[in-house]
């Protein structure tokens, strides 16, 4: 199933770890990308497809001031990028090269990318601030892309935070960082997200009232007659 304007207004009524669970309780265990921490406080959570860039270790002969101006660069990416996606980056988790600063997230916003994800850092703090781009990355460095990375491409499935990230999976984005749905599995969380959000809502307001764990969190069959009687209001 593709990513529709309403699979991505339900999405956003799951938060991340709650995809996670969904996604644990399928198997896949490693969806959380590392390293991705929200850039400010408060953003709020968004859905979009992966739009992939990759990063290698820096060459000398590569990684130049020069190389922003081939046709493989990260500005001929930014030009690629569909309106409404999310830009999730491989960076090799490198924390002192900032991948994209001011200048590339206001194009970014001009083109109504919805947000960058990266395991990497930005520059240029207080302007890609400035942008409002959404930015979840490990943080922030004052050297440029190429003083310790070179890029090479976009467009094909990368690494970022120990994930891997094809073009046009899903990425979920909120407070507790970024998840991965694999593409194959957007209509298992579609139908079983909003409901494991409504259960959990419901245990909360069982603690709330004094309830105890045991048998409650996870539910055992007397706790499960109640819920599904509660839900039948």
């Amino acid at each position: 199933m593709s990513l529709t304007p309403k699979s991505i207004e339900i999405l956003k009524g799951v938060s991340s770890a709650t995809i996670t669970t969904v996604l644990l309780k399928k198997g896949l265990r490693n969806v959380w990308l590392r390293g991705t921490r929200p850039l400010r406080p408060g953003q709020p959570r968004l859905v979009g497809p992966a739009f992939t860039l990759r990063f290698v270790p820096a060459r000398e002969d590569l990684a130049t001031p020069e190389s922003w101006g081939n046709p493989i660069s990260t500005r001929a990416a930014i030009e690629a990028m569909p309106e409404g996606c999310i830009a999730v980056v491989d960076a090799m988790g490198v924390a002192d090269a900032g991948i994209f600063g001011d200048i590339l997230c206001a194009r970014m916003v001009k083109r109504n990318i919805a947000a960058l994800v990266t395991d990497g850092v930005v520059r240029d703090l207080e302007g890609v601030l400035g942008t409002s781009l959404p930015v979840w990355c490990n943080g922030a460095a004052a050297p440029p892309s190429v003083a310790g990375l070179t890029f090479v491409g976009w467009g094909e499935p990368i690494a970022c935070g120990g994930v891997a990230v094809f073009p046009d999976d899903v990425v979920v984005a909120d407070q507790d960082g970024a998840v991965l749905i694999p593409k194959a599995q957007l209509d298992h969380v579609l139908a079983e997200g909003p409901e494991q959000e409504r259960m959990e809502a419901w245990i909360v307001r069982e603690v709330e009232q004094g309830a105890v764990l045991p048998g409650l969190y996870p539910m055992n069959a007397e706790t499960k007659a109640r819920y599904e009687a509660w839900k039948k209001g």
